[in-house]
């Protein structure tokens, strides 16, 4: 990747979203639990869940050794998280792999996710971005199957 590429990846924004995980830490009180690696970068995310008495989303953390792109995902989809309804993590899920393999736009099912948007230009990202929202479907998986 060119210096000028990596600047334009890695904006100030996108920088600014993935500092903000620490917000969000992963503990042992949160019972729905997923953990995901990338094969194409290393990525590796653990991430717990709590849902409230309506079946959305209570509460996240999550612990990622990820790149920023990964990082910056991660926390867009934490800070947005409280209240969510599964259906709409794992339709934000698909938005983003379908966009990611070119087979539609940017989804608008989540706030926030224009920062990722140069991260389409670049493969070897695409798996980072992903990872949070495969753990989220993986987590939420566990409470339909214990439902």
């Amino acid at each position: 990747m060119t210096r000028a590429g990596a600047a334009k990846l890695y904006s100030p924004a996108l920088l600014g979203l993935a500092t903000g995980l620490a917000r969000f830490p992963i503990t042992a009180d949160l019972p729905l639990r997923a953990e995901a690696r990338s094969r194409s970068c290393g990525s590796v995310i653990a991430l717990g869940l709590a849902l409230n008495a309506e079946g959305r989303i209570a509460r996240i953390g999550m612990q990622v050794s990820a790149c920023a792109i990964g990082q910056a995902s991660a926390a867009l989809l934490a800070e947005a998280s409280a209240g969510a309804e599964p259906a709409r993590v794992a339709a934000t899920a698909e938005g983003l792999a379908a966009w990611l393999a070119g087979e539609g736009t940017l989804p608008d099912s989540w706030p926030g996710l224009d920062p990722l948007a140069p991260a389409l230009a670049h493969p070897g990202r695409h798996g980072a971005l992903l990872l949070p929202w495969k753990a989220a479907v993986e987590a939420l998986s566990q409470a339909r199957s214990n439902g």
